[in-house]
């Protein structure tokens, strides 16, 4: 009875059943359609979702470990410092020769002291023109200077002699080679016409010595990392200025390798602050 009603209703409207099931298949089709690019959809959205998760875990890895590697640096560098506490020789009890055998044994590099720089006091005023016009190796410029300039060829050395009886000496390689060029020049004065000439508190001002530890250095990260002892001003100066507190010696670092001491009293400072500087510049080795 159904499928009559609907018979007669067609054929009234003038529509065939066969053009019903048609419309009927085709809205079934349009459906599936639907259902498939909306399925289709739903599957691109949880794509991007599921990459957006891995991104985020991706980023969460990295922060990690850049954290651990951060981390591990820093231990390392405390570590390595508490060791170089621990190790640390005790070296004002020790003379050069000993310091300088432990530093071959350690790091088979030794600074070789370029200059030695003293002060010895006469003891009495002097006449610096007599001293210009008697003295073949002397030169006297008060306009430019106000000393006498004195060389000597054994040791080499040179010395300021100021009229105050003061000279300072510079040039020598050595301690021992400096105290000898002092009493030479004292003794040099004496023969000029001063007989009370004295040798009184002589002492070493300076010594300056320099070396290289064969690689390559980063020093604008060794200037970031120690940024309360450095001065690096690449644009003034190439070299990195490097103040060491303990013990009192400046350096200057090249990215060469290469590297001046100076503001040293004793020769064991020299070797101390190169012995402490040496493991650092080991950390900032250019690869």
């Amino acid at each position: 009875r159904f499928f009559t009603i609907i018979k007669k209703y067609y054929i009234f409207t003038g529509i065939s059943i066969l053009d019903f099931m048609r419309n009927g298949n085709e809205d079934n089709n349009h459906r599936n359609k639907t259902l498939s690019s909306q399925n289709s959809h739903d599957q691109h959205d949880m794509n991007l979702k599921d990459n957006v998760i891995k991104d985020n875990t991706l980023e969460k890895n990295f922060k990690k470990e850049t954290l651990n590697n951060q981390i591990i640096s820093v231990q390392k560098e405390s570590i390595l410092s508490q060791t170089l506490a621990e190790q640390k020789t005790n070296f004002d009890n020790l003379p050069g020769s000993l310091v300088a055998f432990k530093l071959v044994k350690g790091n088979e590099i030794i600074p070789d002291v370029q200059n030695v720089v003293s002060t010895v006091s006469l003891g009495i005023q002097l006449d610096l023109k007599r001293i210009a016009l008697k003295a073949r190796n002397a030169e006297y410029n008060p306009r430019r200077f106000a000393a006498v300039i004195m060389r000597i060829r054994d040791p080499k050395t040179t010395a300021l002699i100021f009229s105050s009886g003061k000279m300072v000496i510079t040039g020598a390689k050595s301690e021992e080679a400096a105290k000898l060029g002092c009493k030479k020049y004292a003794r040099i004065i004496q023969r000029l016409g001063y007989g009370h000439v004295k040798f009184l508190d002589f002492r070493i001002q300076n010594i300056v010595a320099s070396c290289d530890v064969k690689f390559p250095i980063r020093l604008e990260s060794l200037a970031h990392a120690h940024n309360q002892f450095c001065s690096y001003e690449p644009e003034l100066f190439p070299g990195l200025i490097y103040r060491m507190i303990t013990p009192k010696v400046v350096l200057l670092i090249f990215v060469s390798g290469k590297l001046v001491l100076t503001g040293a009293k004793e020769r064991k400072d020299i070797y101390q602050a190169f012995n402490n500087i040496y493991a650092v510049l080991c950390l900032f080795k250019k690869t």
